[in-house]
């Protein structure tokens, strides 16, 4: 008996790719709630620190020892586990350049590479959770972001004269803004009353619920509780569904109207005239440095430019904050190859001339904005940046694909003439990028399973180009040509391809489930039936173990389904079936 795999549906499926468009935007955490409840069963599995862990790997406490330089002093919880090599880019990376003159406390995030490949206990519970995270707000599997809060005072009793210290957050999620607000209130309790405070912050969030997207979430920690909603990939872009305050909610002190974002028109405030350019090299997955006066101006930064292509992923490496300590230094500065496809936020002096030879420098002075619009900037030549003292800029040899849009310029000009908020003005960027993006992607969505064929594609454009969502002119087709050589193409490409495959699985299971099976197998020999119950219980695993967006119930009727046809059989293969796998 022949079951019909996925790729034989999928040229019954060519013709139908309207349906599956319209598929894709049920929500299984909202309109698929799964088969039984998912919810209790999950909460009776969690074990100590699972909840921790959904969030945070660990906290850390870096200080400076006179004779050893800076070292992690406290993890918490004291189980978690680090390798040297981590515990060594955590301490470079939580303190700022010696230059950078950071007195008082400052708050910046940077992002390393994971040296070791722990997965947390409740790995099939995450998977579900990031199925409907957005691109940009997936765990990110091969790194680690920390959140710095850093206190630089000034004491007389200390041999150096100064108290310096990070509290460091280590997590896989990319929720910035949240950690940061949660760093707001954990830092200051901590450096008044030290460790007990960690412990009792440790304990409060292994009682969070996981981060499920979706849900508005009430986070108790230290006597506060913040209220917040993690978007999901279901959300119609450009809008977020704020968390309000209810008049139940006389507990919750602090209301997060979003997780993750930041304020795009500050940090681009000091290359304002620039922001379509950058948006182009960040598209086509360029070499870029930030170089900034200081580690939060240069994670900011770095994050806003990463976020300009929402809803696209940025699929190349990108470095928050990265110091001339870090691992990867001399793979990222050396001159005997091109520089790589990465995005690094830096602010030593040195990487001026260490990485002069890059074909992109942005050059970001002080952020405080003054009231007066950045003057008309020109894109000044590489061979004028010599120190880190050159003028705020971007210095590179590119020349755009497009032409400059001159009326999101003006709009935002008027806007700081008219003194408009900035959080309106961070709405009007965010907003243009995402059109901007999208009408790029859109001629790219068509779902597909056959290979892309470019020259195929460039043919589409000129009926079915973007000029049809955007007022831009210039030349689409050769940014095209570029965007498919890019990282950025080949992870969207991957990304676009597995959805279509897992919703033909889906659909395939659905399928499934409306056969009368009981009556196809009593045509069928001993062997065949046996033949198809196990293929079956693969089917059921892989749906499970991927996260299939199955409709509810889907997985019980086949569950069902197998069950019977197994009582169908003789005892002795019953037995045989109805032990469990092994590895």
């Amino acid at each position: 008996m022949a079951l019909q795999t996925a790729e034989e549906i999928a040229e019954q499926m060519e013709e139908s790719e309207d349906i599956l468009e319209h598929d894709v935007q049920v929500s299984p955490a909202e309109e698929m709630p799964g088969d039984g409840p998912v919810e209790e069963e999950s909460e009776q599995l969690f074990l100590p620190w699972d909840r921790f862990s959904a969030w945070l790997h660990c906290i850390c406490v870096v200080g400076f020892d006179l004779e050893l330089g800076q070292a992690v002093e406290v993890i918490y919880p004291h189980h978690s586990k680090l390798t040297e090599k981590e515990k060594t880019s955590i301490c470079y990376l939580s303190f700022p350049d010696s230059n950078s003159g950071c007195l008082g406390d400052t708050q910046f995030c940077f992002r390393f590479r994971q040296a070791s490949n722990i997965q947390p206990s409740l790995g099939c519970f995450l998977d579900r959770c990031d199925r409907d995270a957005p691109v940009c707000l997936k765990r990110d599997q091969g790194h680690f972001y920390g959140y710095v809060y850093f206190r630089q005072v000034r004491d007389k009793s200390l041999k150096r004269g100064y108290f310096q210290k990070s509290l460091v957050l280590i997590s896989k999620l990319p929720y910035v803004t949240f950690f940061h607000s949660l760093l707001k209130l954990l830092a200051p309790e901590y450096f008044e009353k030290q460790e007990p405070c960690l412990e009792a912050a440790c304990n409060d969030i292994d009682r969070w619920p996981t981060p499920t997207p979706g849900k508005i979430l009430n986070l108790p920690i230290m006597g506060v509780v913040m209220k917040l909603r993690i978007p999901t990939c279901y959300d119609k872009p450009g809008t977020s569904q704020l968390v309000q305050s209810t008049p139940g909610d006389s507990l919750v002190s602090i209301v997060l109207p979003t997780i993750h974002e930041v304020d795009l028109f500050r940090c681009f405030y000091p290359v304002f005239f620039h922001i379509q350019m950058l948006w182009e090299l960040v598209l086509l997955g360029e070499s870029l440095v930030v170089m900034a006066p200081s580690p939060s101006d240069s994670s900011d930064t770095v994050l806003a430019l990463v976020s300009c292509l929402s809803p696209l992923r940025y699929c190349s490496d990108f470095r928050p904050y990265f110091t001339i300590h870090d691992s990867e230094f001399k793979e990222y500065t050396t001159r005997t190859q091109a520089p790589p496809s990465v995005i690094l936020g830096v602010t030593n002096p040195f990487f001026a001339k260490t990485l002069q030879h890059w074909p992109h420098i942005i050059r970001i002075g002080d952020m405080k904005q003054t009231g007066e619009m950045a003057k008309q900037m020109k894109v000044k030549k590489l061979k004028n940046l010599k120190t880190l003292d050159s003028k705020p800029g971007v210095y590179s040899a590119y020349k755009p694909f497009l032409n400059k849009d001159e009326d999101i310029i003006k709009q935002l000009q008027k806007g700081v003439q008219q003194k408009r908020p900035s959080a309106a003005q961070n709405a009007i960027l965010r907003r243009y990028f995402l059109e901007l993006t999208q009408s790029f992607i859109i001629p790219l969505s068509p779902p597909q399973l056959r290979p892309f064929l470019q020259e195929e594609f460039m043919k589409t454009l000129e009926k079915a180009g973007p000029q049809l969502t955007s007022r831009l002119k210039g030349d689409w087709i050769g940014l095209y040509r570029q965007f498919l050589k890019s990282p950025n193409f080949d992870g969207w490409f991957r990304n676009r391809r597995k959805e279509m495959m897992q919703k033909l699985e889906a659909l395939h299971l659905e399928a499934l489930c409306e056969e009368d099976l009981q009556l196809r197998i009593q045509k069928h020999t001993e062997v065949e039936t046996v033949d198809l119950v196990l293929k079956l219980k693969d089917k059921l695993t892989k749906a499970e173990n991927e996260q299939l967006p199955v409709r509810a119930g889907t997985l019980t009727k086949l569950q069902t389904h197998i069950e019977s046809i197994i009582l169908s059989l003789p005892e002795d293969l019953q037995g045989i079936l109805h032990k469990p796998a092994t590895l």
